[in-house]
Order: C-alpha cells, then sequence, then structure tokens
C-alpha cells in the first residue's frame, strides 16, 4: 500500500451510492442498502473497511428497491419490496431497512405484509469483512495480506483479521437470534397478515482486542444517542437565515449539516471538536483544510476553529525527521488512523508536508482574536503561534529571500504543498509543470496575514518591539512580492516562483487569495479582478483553477481547470474586500445557482466546463461528498454578502452589506461575537443589527481593503 499523501492513480467510482457519516466511521452502499463485495461499498471506521459485505435477500431473492432517505449525515431508511410471485406483479410484503452510524453500525429491520394471508419469508444476510485498508479500497486494489477468519460466537457472527501486530475483528450481533454459520444469518419467519416482523442487527469494531462501543446500540432509544444529541444541539445553536432566496437559504442549511456531520470529536479531549476533511474518504484531520473551514465557519460555530488549533497545537512538529517531514514549529499537514492507530486522534500517523498550514495556523488564531472569542484560550495558543512563526522564518524560508518554498525531503512526499497538491497542479503557462524548489503566491499572502496577526497580538500588550518588527516584515513581504510575483505584461500574478525564482506565469485562481489577505498592491487589484471573471476564468459556475487558455487546461482534472467553491468563496471575499462588489456578486450567485443545481450541496469540486456549453454542472467523478471547505463555503459567501468585519480588541465591527437584488431580503440569526449572538437584517438600501455587544462600535461602511490586519 502507498502512503496516501502520495497517490496519484484512479479512485474507485462511487456511482450511485449512500454515503452515512459520523465522526471517523462512514458507511457507502447501493441505494437497496446492500454493501456489495468488490465495489468501494463498506462500512468503515479509523480508515479500515469492517464490513465489506451485507447483502439481503428474502426467500432468495434480493428485494426489490424503492426508494433511500437520508434524514440526517448519519442515517439513512432503505425502502423495498419483495419480488413478485412469477405471473403476479404486485406484492405484499414491504422492507424498510433504518441504518445508523457511529462507532460501528445498527440495522433495524422492519417487513410490512399488506396481505390477507400470513406469509413465509426466509430472511438472509450475507456477511464479509475484509480489513481492507481505506486507500486500497479508494484505488480499487484488493485487501491486502493478513489472516482473516469467520466464526459463530454466542449468536453472533465473529470476524478477525491478524497481519503482523496488527489485530482487527467486527462482531455483528442479530436480535432475535437467527440460524448462523459463517458468514450468513438466516431467519425463517412468518409475517402476519396485516402486520410485521422485526429484527435488529448490531457491528461493533475490534481493534487491538478491544471492543469498540457503538453509537447506536440495539434495544436503545437512537434518539438518545449521542450523535443525536449532538446534531440536535448543534441544530439548535447555528444561525438562523432568512431570505427571499430559496436556493441561498437551502444550500445554508445543507452546509451546516454536513459541518455538523464531519466534526470528529478526539476521546482524549472530548471538548475539543474538530473537522474531517471530506467524506468517504478523508474522515480525517488535514491542517490547511480544518484551518481554512474553521475560519470560513466562524460564523456558524467558533468552536470548531478552537479545538482545531488546539488540536493542531497539540501535534506541532517539535524535531527535524524527513520520513514525515517533521520540523519545529511546523502544523501538520495530515494525520491518519492506518493499522497501528489508538482509539485517539494521537495515535495515527502524521504528516507535515505543507507549506500554507503553517501561517494559516496564526492567521486563524489571530482571527479568533478578532471576533473577540476565547480569549483565555487564544493566549494560551500563543506561545505556538511564535514557534510557527519560526518555522516560517527559519525552515520555511530555507535560502533566506523572505518567501516561503517547498520541496519534498524525500521522494514518498507531497511534490506539491500547497492546495492545489495533484503531482501536476502547479504550471507554466506553456503546460510545463513545476519543479521544485517553489514559492507559491498564495503561500506567502498567507505569511502575510501572519505577521499582521502576530503584529496585532504584540500591540494588544504593548510589545512595541515585536509590532514594529512584524509589521516592517509584513511591509517588506509586500514590496517583494508584488514586484516579484507581478507580470507587468500579462496583468496577472504569477501562480509561484520556480527554481532560481522564475515566475510561473499560468493564469490561475490563487492570485485571488492574495487579494483576501490584502497583500495585493490597490493598482494592480483591478487588472486582477478583471482577469479572474473573464470567460477563459469564469465558468458561469465558478472561476476555473486554471484559465481555458492555458496550455495545460483540462475541464475534468483534479486542479488545472476545475472550479473548486472554497477557492470561489476565498476569491469572492478578496474581491469584495477590494471593492469589487459586482464582481463578488456574480461569483457568489454562480456558486448559489451551482449548489441549487445539485440538491443544494456544494461537492468537492466540479467540472470547469462552461456553464454556456451545457445547462447544468458537469460533475467530478471521485469528489468527496460532503467535504469539509466545500460546505463551509456558503458560509463564506453569506459574511462576503454581509460584509461582517470585526475588531473585537479596537472596540469595532463593520457591517456594511452588499446584497444582490436577486437575494432580495436576508435576515441571520445567532451570529456570535465577543461572547455574544447579534442579528442582522437587510431590505433593500435597510440595515438592522441586533444584539450587538454594547463595547462594540458599529461602522456601517467597508473597511479599507489596506488596513492592515
Amino acid at each position: 500500500m502507498g502512503d496516501p499523501w502520495t497517490f496519484s492513480g484512479v479512485s474507485a467510482p462511487l456511482g450511485s451510492n449512500v454515503t452515512l457519516v459520523q465522526g471517523s466511521a462512514f458507511c457507502i452502499s447501493a441505494l437497496s442498502g446492500d454493501v456489495s463485495p468488490g465495489s468501494s461499498h463498506g462500512l468503515f471506521f479509523r480508515d479500515s473497511r469492517f464490513i465489506s459485505r451485507l447483502e439481503l435477500t428474502v426467500n432468495g431473492a434480493r428485494p426489490e428497491g424503492l426508494a433511500a432517505d437520508t434524514t440526517d449525515p448519519f442515517s439513512a431508511v432503505f425502502v423495498g419490496r419483495t419480488r413478485p410471485r412469477l405471473g403476479h406483479a404486485d406484492t405484499t410484503l414491504m422492507l424498510f431497512r433504518y441504518r445508523y452510524i457511529g462507532r460501528g453500525m445498527r440495522e433495524d429491520l422492519l417487513i410490512r405484509n399488506f396481505g390477507d394471508e400470513p406469509s413465509y419469508c426466509s430472511v438472509q444476510f450475507v456477511i464479509e469483512a475484509d480489513f481492507a485498508d481505506l486507500f486500497d479500497v479508494k484505488e480499487g486494489l484488493p485487501a491486502g495480506p493478513g489472516d482473516r477468519s469467520v466464526q459463530p460466537e454466542d449468536g453472533a457472527l465473529v470476524f478477525r483479521y491478524r497481519n503482523g501486530s496488527t489485530r482487527r475483528g467486527a462482531r455483528v450481533d442479530f436480535y432475535p437470534e437467527p440460524q448462523i454459520k459463517p458468514g450468513e444469518a438466516t431467519f425463517e419467519i412468518i409475517v402476519p397478515s396485516r402486520g410485521e416482523w422485526r429484527a435488529c442487527i448490531q457491528v461493533t469494531p475490534m481493534i487491538d482486542g478491544e471492543h469498540i462501543e457503538p453509537r447506536y446500540k440495539c434495544g436503545e432509544p437512537v434518539a438518545e444517542a449521542a450523535p443525536m444529541e449532538r446534531l440536535a444541539k448543534w441544530r439548535r445553536e447555528t444561525p438562523d437565515v432568512t431570505t427571499d432566496h430559496e436556493g441561498l437559504r437551502h444550500v445554508v442549511a445543507r452546509s451546516a449539516e454536513d459541518l455538523g456531520a464531519l466534526r470528529i470529536f478526539d476521546p482524549d479531549y472530548p471538548e475539543r471538536t474538530v473537522v474531517a476533511a471530506g467524506a468517504p474518504w478523508f474522515m480525517t484531520l488535514f491542517g490547511r483544510d480544518s484551518l481554512l473551514t474553521s475560519w470560513m465557519a466562524l460564523l456558524v460555530d467558533p468552536d470548531l476553529a478552537l479545538g482545531v488549533l488546539q488540536t493542531l497545537a497539540r501535534f506541532q512538529g517539535r524535531d527535524v525527521d524527513p520520513r514525515n517531514e517533521e520540523e519545529p514549529g511546523r502544523i501538520l499537514h495530515e494525520m491518519r488512523f492506518g493499522e497501528a492507530a489508538s482509539l485517539s486522534l494521537g495515535g495515527g500517523r502524521v504528516y507535515y508536508g505543507t507549506a500554507d498550514a503553517t501561517p494559516l495556523f496564526v492567521m486563524l488564531l489571530g482571527e479568533l482574536r478578532r471576533w473577540g472569542l476565547a480569549t483565555e484560550v487564544v493566549d494560551q495558543l500563543l506561545p505556538h503561534a511564535d514557534r510557527a512563526m519560526q518555522w516560517i522564518e527559519n525552515f520555511g524560508d530555507s535560502d533566506g529571500d523572505g518567501y516561503v518554498e517547498y520541496q519534498r525531503a524525500t521522494d514518498r512526499g507531497l511534490e506539491n504543498q500547497g492546495w492545489k497538491d495533484s503531482w501536476d497542479g502547479v504550471r507554466s503557462a506553456d503546460g510545463t509543470v513545476a519543479k521544485a524548489p517553489i514559492a507559491l503566491c498564495e503561500v506567502q499572502a498567507y505569511v502575510y496575514g501572519a505577521y499582521l496577526a502576530r503584529a496585532h497580538f504584540a500591540a494588544e500588550v504593548g510589545d512595541v518591539a515585536t509590532v514594529e518588527r512584524f509589521r516592517a516584515k509584513a511591509a517588506a513581504l509586500k514590496r517583494a512580492f508584488n514586484r516579484d510575483f507581478w507580470l507587468e505584461d500579462r496583468g496577472w500574478f504569477a501562480m509561484g516562483l520556480g527554481p532560481d525564482k522564475r515566475p510561473l506565469d499560468a493564469l490561475a485562481s490563487n492570485m485571488g487569495h492574495c487579494l483576501w489577505t490584502g497583500i495585493v498592491d490597490q493598482d494592480k487589484a483591478e487588472r486582477v479582478a478583471g482577469h479572474l471573471l473573464s470567460p477563459e476564468m469564469f465558468s458561469g459556475w465558478g472561476i476555473r483553477t486554471l484559465a481555458s487558455s492555458m496550455a495545460g487546461y483540462n475541464p475534468i482534472s483534479y486542479h488545472c481547470g476545475s472550479v473548486w467553491p472554497h477557492d470561489n468563496a476565498i476569491i469572492s471575499a478578496g474581491l469584495m474586500r477590494y471593492g469589487f462588489v459586482e464582481e463578488a456578486q456574480r461569483v457568489v450567485l454562480a456558486l448559489l445557482d451551482a449548489a441549487e443545481s445539485q440538491g443544494g450541496r456544494l461537492p468537492e469540486l466540479f467540472s470547469g466546463i462552461d456553464r454556456s456549453e451545457f445547462t447544468g454542472v458537469v460533475s467530478y467523478p471521485t469528489s468527496c461528498s460532503p467535504q469539509a471547505w466545500a460546505a463551509a463555503s456558503p458560509l463564506m459567501l453569506l459574511r462576503t454578502l454581509l460584509r461582517i468585519d470585526p475588531w473585537v480588541p479596537y472596540g469595532k465591527v463593520w457591517v456594511a452589506p452588499a446584497i444582490p437584488e436577486e437575494i432580495g431580503h436576508l435576515r441571520v440569526d445567532r451570529i456570535p461575537l465577543a461572547g455574544s449572538r447579534m442579528s442582522v437584517e437587510v431590505e433593500g438600501d435597510v440595515v438592522k443589527v441586533e444584539g450587538l455587544p454594547p463595547e462594540l462600535e458599529l461602522i456601517s461602511s467597508p473597511r479599507d481593503p489596506l488596513t492592515a490586519g
């Protein structure tokens, strides 16, 4: 098995499946509810597949699937009927499979008989467990080596797996008790006329001999299970959106639901909430993804940002280790549980190869301060911010030129260590794939933001020397960036600087992130905005990662012409920051249309095919959905339209909504700010702000885009 961060193969297709997710457990099945062998289906927990087959037959035939409904992210009901007897068009038996995911799985089977006679049924489940590694499944590879066995034990089926010191297992209990033989459980039943029959199946994962207690257990009320209670609490506390634009209301509500499902609770620190990158394949902690997602979600839940920062600080690099690219002060790229995992987030394998997570860590910490949230905890994390700054200035800037570059330490690491981290994601205009070392434009923008955030922290405590030091570094970086990355003859910023500091001159979306942090000089911003919204960049559904005029353009590639919602959300915020209101609104409305055409949910990415060529969004086949920063993107779009810009330590908050006519009336309640909850309502030119803490001054005009910070 290859390491997940060097995967460059072809993923197994998901097709028309149902994906349920809760924490680090998820299940992929067919629309019938069956988990079929030889596919990407399965019950997964902590990066292993614990159930690889779960197929139901009644009287020797598979039921006919009628409908599948996912009422929340971790449960579903699958509705079917038995096959009609020969010569009959109808059947009297309906089946309902109620499935719940959480540290295992529970499935309640209900069979109803609408006939006038009792009905005999032989109900059989065929069950297998291959304990395949998550990424072997994702790549469509067979399960790896190891000893596997299955035995009936005390009315249950018990699957066991051993590979060296690694031990996995799954216990499948049945209520009532069926006839059991290895891999099969059969109920011989009679369903009364106009009556019903019920059974319950419970799957309990076993890791290194320890049984993991499932969230949902047979015989216990479903509504009282922890995921249900957490989701109910999340729903109660998330901001409420009222608007004339049904698409906006729908996508924001769906985003909140998806983020609630993607949260992970560390058993070692259950009060800390972090967010996994995406379902189904990335239910684990990613530095960059989690930082940007929780930034975007500040409008909903600041505790998410706090938990992400605390957890990333816990695993901040301490030593120099080229095997996983750990360096002192560096923030991790990805944490994987793998075969040697313990029950906590700390038990997995950690890889540190990312250039941007470390400055983003400092930026997010500064943003929490600007929102006036968790003051004491933010103070406790400041030493970690200082360690991150030391990494930026030393290991990040290995050649001392003032720019943070990346180059993997061994051939097992990621070749590209920005957000476009596929092997061919960074290019020149002629299509040439860039070679390391590479200084990406957006990474310098994040570093600029980190310098300013650290200067603000110093200003709060009167540390004049530190303020002057980091403001000077920010100013110097901005001057150099606008000199070295700007391509005057093209009118855009280089995607990055390659070896010998040669500009990577492709027209790409990366420079939109530079608008977001304010590193772009005012006299260049208009040309940047113009290129971002040009026909070669803007597909009508969003801004492409790479312009259609570039030699490497491919609208169905991962990073070279596709559209990423989170990328667009950041760009729209940058456009709005610099006063390009109409352009920002175009991006927002395009993404809302894209979401509406996909059931109200924005996937990880979709094709860059132009809207004029095809009436609907063309999907990307292995896109994660739900995916964390895609789910959070509508929340950032909402903040962008409201133009909420808090600066609580200075006693100010800017609220200057710029709502498109297409959206009409908009009201957002329960926005967290400085320990309170405020509401913003917009009706035409009339803006009403309620619940603002009295110590804050409300400023109704937008903040100067080049104001430091």
